[in-house]
């Protein structure tokens, strides 16, 4: 079983990259986990709307290229799951698939095309998080559904 998380940018933060290899480390009893990082497009300083469309278009095209096996966006307007429907979702996944992407877009979001490509799109909350923070909060969550399937005590 493979996980990617797929996003936008890199980690800045020591702290947030602590975070992370701590839930790698615990995911890798039931599956390996890759961070694939694809670049941010820069915006000049007195960027346009237009601009702003360029840039998702290309960061969303890094991504797609990206992409092999079942595909989760992270999607403010996807679908909210439990924790516990979320493990159930990745156990269906792994019947069929040996690998499950799960894409964090840009700050600007992504695009239609993205959208439209992916096989589910999951909310988490109707909030807007720090792209970098939410790393963990989704590799949590990873982590969680994996300790939900296996039966092992830390879900509550």
């Amino acid at each position: 079983m493979n996980i990617n998380i797929v996003c936008v940018g890199n980690i800045k933060e020591k702290f947030i990259e602590q975070a992370i290899q701590e839930y790698k480390q615990r995911i890798s009893k039931f599956a390996n986990v890759n961070i694939v990082e694809v670049k941010e497009e820069k915006l000049t300083k007195n960027y346009s709307l237009k601009d702003i469309e360029i840039c998702v278009e290309k960061e969303s095209e890094k991504i797609l290229n990206q992409l092999k096996g079942y595909s989760v966006l992270l999607d403010i307007d996807g679908k909210m799951l439990s924790s516990v429907e979320l493990a159930k979702k990745m156990e269906n996944i792994f019947l069929t698939n040996s690998t499950i992407n799960f894409i964090i877009g840009g700050s600007y979001g992504v695009s239609e095309k993205l959208k439209n490509s992916v096989d589910f799109r999951l909310s988490f909350s109707k909030l807007t998080f720090p792209h970098q923070l939410f790393r963990v909060n989704v590799l949590e969550q990873i982590y969680r559904a994996f300790t939900i399937i296996n039966n092992i005590t830390y879900h509550k």
